[in-house]
């Protein structure tokens, strides 16, 4: 459990408000910071790749320009890191270290390296799945009809164009959508396979929805260490089911199994009902745990960032809710094979594992949202 939760628990609004005038403090600094290193970035840039990097603040058609989908399905805007030169390479991923905190870089880092893996083992790329059997109690259905369906022209297991590279780390692609500024808002976007990264900055306020982090392989060894890919995510979603008493987890555990994200690539704007067990009727350890998973995504992005999104969430905690599908053991070392989503008034968490045959703890996604502030919509507006 985070310590931020813990104290946030604890200590109330008096250590709320503790933490937010420590941000207000802090924040410019970060904001600053962000900005310099996109301005770095920029300078690096020939003419014709700053016009295709460049895009305006209010570009709707780029801003959903995002996917689970290798970038030979689904193409992203800006340029990607095959396009750039060491400096450039060097520079792009400084800017985005600058809007993440130390762990939602690592994070970052991880899965592109996974993605690396993939392209040494690809066998390949599987089809969408279909939607599962069962009701989902008036959700939009999971799976196929999710926005991971197969792009115009799909007809097999590799990309339409029969040719090219489709995965590794050097399929990424950066985007700034607007000016780099210290007051005026403007977007970073970054992604390729199984990540994008939607970071709005606003003065100092900084927003990572909508956000999708997802691994295949999950699990690869690499300079002869383990890595894990979203295994804290795994085990903490675990653990607080295990937390749960038998009448919670009845609660709890939906009566229909997920397929895919529901509210994945191409679901902007649509809501779903909260299911499941309300935080209101946990315990106060529970809730603690429960934030302590919340955290897993929001602290992505740098900290100051995320201390307000922690606050904002710890204010919503009664009115959240926690839901699980799928088995509700899991092999030691592994991460789970069962789908879980944390919803409330401001966030959408959804983890979902890939049914694809063999291992899905070994292919997942995970979407971040907030159905009221995605692409900071609500900052702008404020």
């Amino acid at each position: 459990m985070s310590l931020f939760s813990m104290r946030m628990l604890r200590g109330g609004a008096a250590v709320a408000a503790i933490w937010l005038s420590v941000i207000a403090a802090t924040a410019q600094t970060a904001t600053a910071r962000i900005v310099r290193a996109a301005n770095t970035f920029l300078s690096t840039l020939t003419e014709k790749q700053r016009q295709s990097v460049l895009h305006s603040f209010d570009d709707a058609q780029q801003r959903a320009r995002w996917s689970n989908f290798p970038t030979t399905f689904v193409p992203r805007g800006g340029i990607s890191l095959k396009e750039m030169n060491s400096t450039q390479r060097a520079a792009v991923m400084a800017l985005v270290s600058s809007a993440l905190s130390a762990k939602g870089f690592e994070k970052v880092q991880q899965i592109m390296e996974g993605d690396e893996v993939l392209k040494k083992t690809d066998k390949g790329f599987p089809g969408p799945p279909g939607p599962p059997p069962g009701g989902n109690n008036g959700n939009p259905p999971p799976g196929g009809n999710d926005g991971h369906g197969p792009p115009p022209g799909f007809g097999g297991n590799r990309p339409p164009m029969g040719e090219g590279q489709t995965f590794g780390k050097d399929l990424y692609y950066i985007s700034i959508l607007g000016t780099p500024s210290e007051t005026n808002p403007w977007m970073l976007q970054f992604g390729g396979h199984h990540l994008a990264l939607n970071i709005t900055i606003a003065g100092e306020r900084g927003v990572l929805t909508p956000t999708l982090t997802g691994a295949q392989p999950a699990l690869y060894t690499i300079g002869g260490k383990i890595v894990r890919l979203l295994g804290p995510e795994s085990d903490k979603g675990f653990a607080l089911l295990q937390a749960l008493d038998d009448k919670e987890r009845k609660q709890a555990i939906l009566s229909y199994q997920l397929a895919d994200l529901v509210l994945g690539p191409g679901q902007d704007g649509k809501t779903i009902i909260p299911e499941g067990l309300k935080a209101s009727e946990m315990t106060e350890h529970q809730r603690a745990m429960l934030l302590d998973v919340i955290s897993e995504w929001a602290g992505i992005i740098h900290e100051s960032a995320a201390a307000v999104r922690m606050a904002e969430l710890q204010a919503d905690v009664n009115e959240t809710w926690f839901a699980w599908s799928g088995p509700t053991t899991v092999t030691p070392g592994k991460n789970i094979t069962a789908y879980y989503r944390i919803q409330g008034p401001h966030l959408v968490i959804e983890y979902a594992p890939q049914m694809l045959g063999g291992d899905p703890g070994l292919h997942v996604h995970t979407m971040y949202r907030d159905p009221t502030n995605d692409y900071g919509r609500g900052l702008v507006k404020q």
